[in-house]
Formats: structure tokens, sequence, C-alpha cells
């Protein structure tokens, strides 16, 4: 779970009224257009919720004494601390609705962005498991039920009616283990990357992408591997030459040789890559 909480959020503690229990968790949605930008740009969310909190406390009709939900969902998976626990929501409509739930905002709207990613379900299922740890009930509705309202819009209310069910990944992944080497060369050395890597610091460029690293990486690791079979294959050669009256001095000094040479061939070769 992504909780964002009050103190992060630089609001003092709520003064919403104590509630320890409820039915359960009532879904919403904001009910008026939502900026696409909210599924691009985290800190957009943030601002929305604030926004929200400030127009809430400035509603003098409404008299709330806090944002009305009891939390917040947003499209990047982070759940938003409202009210929080076991304070009575201002958000279901009239007090006894609002006595008989807590509340959970999605935001998503009824134009812009309109479709709840998967992240943000999880999230909203994030603050459905954790009131339920702190008081609510096993019921999930959406706004909608024993209130006139659109709210929590069609595609919100479509995945509450099936139960609120946490999205699992479609795509399959495979374990580190079981990736071949050619995989291995598919996935990251032929990565596209947004500019050739002739930076001095390639991490530092705004243009660069992990995968130039991963690169970098698997190429050094192959010339570790050529520079061990090389020192294999001339420790082994060499050391045939060893027995009855062999000049061990002669021996060590051509080993140690033959181990410079390999050396100085993969520094050659690193350096005929990163040129």
């Amino acid at each position: 779970m992504k909780l964002v909480t009050r103190g992060q959020l630089g609001w003092p503690a709520s003064a919403a009224p104590s509630q320890p229990t409820a039915k359960g968790v009532k879904v919403h949605y904001l009910g008026s257009p939502a900026s696409t930008k909210l599924a691009t740009d985290h800190a957009e969310c943030l601002a929305l919720w604030k926004d929200i909190r400030r127009s809430h406390l400035a509603n003098k009709a409404e008299n709330y004494s806090d944002v009305a939900y009891n939390y917040a969902a947003c499209p990047h998976g982070f759940l938003l601390e409202g009210r929080g626990l076991r304070r009575r929501t201002g958000a279901n409509g009239n007090q006894a609705l609002n006595q008989g739930h807590y509340a959970i905002v999605g935001l998503v709207g009824s134009s812009g962005l309109t479709e709840p990613p998967d992240l943000m379900l999880s999230a909203i299922r994030d603050g459905i498991d954790l009131l339920r740890k702190n008081g609510a009930g096993a019921e999930v509705k959406g706004h909608r039920d024993g209130y006139a309202t659109a709210c929590p819009g069609g595609p919100l209310y479509a995945w509450v009616q099936k139960g609120a069910p946490r999205p699992t990944t479609t795509k399959e992944e495979k374990p580190v283990a079981e990736l071949s080497k050619k995989a291995v060369q598919e996935a990251v050395w032929e990565a596209p990357v947004a500019a050739p890597d002739t930076a001095p610091d390639r991490k530092t460029r705004p243009t660069w992408w992990a995968a130039s690293y991963l690169r970098a990486i698997y190429g050094q690791v192959a010339t570790l591997q050529r520079t061990v079979t090389a020192q294999t294959a001339a420790i082994t050669a060499l050391a045939g030459q060893v027995g009855k009256g062999a000049d061990t001095a002669t021996v060590v000094a051509a080993v140690q040789q033959a181990i410079r040479d390999a050396v100085i061939k993969v520094d050659v070769d690193i350096n005929s890559k990163e040129s």
C-alpha cells in the first residue's frame, strides 16, 4: 500500500466526528470533469486532493468539518488520506447514509479521465482493506446505492458490482534464472536508447535510459568471461610444462605474463566498445 498521510499533505488532525464502526465502504468519483493530466503527473493528483479539501472547508451550506471522504485513490496507485480511520464521512448524502458507510473517492470524473486504471482500483482496494481492519464491515457499495446520483460513474460502479476485486497483472514474467543468454541479449543489448552512449557519465544525462546501463553491465560480464577463459587456457597449457626438473620460476613468470596479456586484451576490447 502506498499511503500519503495527512501529515505528508501538511494537514492537521481531522476535526470530523469520530465513528468507530460502519457497515462497510461506499465508492465515489469526482462527479465533474477530471483532467487527463492526473494520469501522467502525480503532482496533479496531490494538488487536486488539496483543492477538494479547500473547497469543502469553504462550503458553508454543507458545513463540512474536513474533506468529505475518508480516503482518495489516484491513478498512480496512491491512497491519499482524508478524514482517515474511524471518522464519520461527509460524502454519502445525509446523516444516516454517512453513518452507514465510510467513503473512498477515485480521482476520475464524468469526462476527461473517466476510466479507473488498475493502479487506482488497487489503491481503492487498499483503502477498503484498511478500513475493514479498523471498524468497517464487509459491504462495498457505490454512492448511488441509497442516494439519487450518478456517482461513482459507470466504470467504477461496474467494478463495485463485481465485488471490487483487486486487479491482477496479466503480464507473464519469467524468473531471471530461466532467461537464456539470447533472451538477455535481446532484452538488454538490443534495447533502444535515446542517444549514443558517448557521454563521460551516461547516468547523469537526461536522455539516458536504464537499458544503456544494463547493456554496459552485460558487456563487462562478457569481457570478464573472456578473461577467465583466456587465463584458464593459458594456465592449463603452461601447467603441462611442469614436470621433474622444470624451472618453476620460469613457469610462474610465463603464467603471470599470460594473465597480463589477457588483461591488456580485455582493456582494448572495453575501450573499443566505449568509443
